[in-house]
């Protein structure tokens, strides 16, 4: 009930401001703001519509959809954090324009950042994803006897073929085969025994 009867109050009083125009509705301000520092919690929460109000117009015309509630939110707290050094007998409506007018331009600065920001860079998550593997693969392969290591370091990891490999190493290209095999088995089977 308080709701419908603040809504229609908020919109009477917007009829009477057009028809009386900024001075009575910037004066009826100042009143609500006074009456809200010495306790009066309707007249402070009517400020708060009225005003909020006004902002988003103000606003609207200025920002993108996407920005309009954010930016009356900020000025509203603006408004809240500061009240304490409006001098009630100034009229509020240019104070709060100028509140309005930086909530605006860092608005703009914060629009400007975000299309100025880079793409997210996921090579550098996948990087960081690489040098974990490639220390949880060294670990792995430590487990393994040095004849099964070197074959897969060798093939698997640096792209030799089995024939590189075997003149690497010494090893017989189907001795080559038999480590790699045997290797990549005992690491699948979580590094038992040794002496495979």
């Amino acid at each position: 009930m308080t709701n419908e009867v603040s809504s229609a109050d908020v919109r009477v009083r917007e009829q009477v401001q057009r028809r009386a125009g900024p001075v009575d509705a910037t004066a009826h301000w100042s009143a609500l703001m006074a009456r809200g520092r010495a306790g009066d919690r309707r007249a402070y929460d009517a400020l708060l519509v009225e005003t909020g109000v006004w902002l988003g117009r103000y606003f609207r015309r200025r920002l993108p959809a996407a920005h309009v509630e954010d930016a009356v939110q900020e000025s509203l707290i603006a408004l809240h954090h500061r009240r304490h050094d409006f001098d009630c007998n100034q009229p509020l409506r240019p104070w709060l324009a100028a509140i309005a007018r930086f909530k605006w331009v860092d608005r703009l600065r914060l629009m400007e950042r975000e299309r100025a920001a880079p793409p997210m860079d996921t090579s550098v998550a996948s990087h960081e994803i690489d040098i974990i593997a490639c220390h949880a693969m060294r670990g792995l392969l430590a487990e393994l006897r040095p004849a099964q290591a070197d074959a897969i370091r060798l093939v698997k990891l640096d792209g030799l073929s089995i024939i590189e490999a075997s003149t690497a190493t010494g090893q017989s290209q189907s001795l080559i085969k038999i480590n790699i095999h045997r290797g990549l088995k005992r690491i699948a089977s979580g590094c038992g025994d040794a002496t495979d």
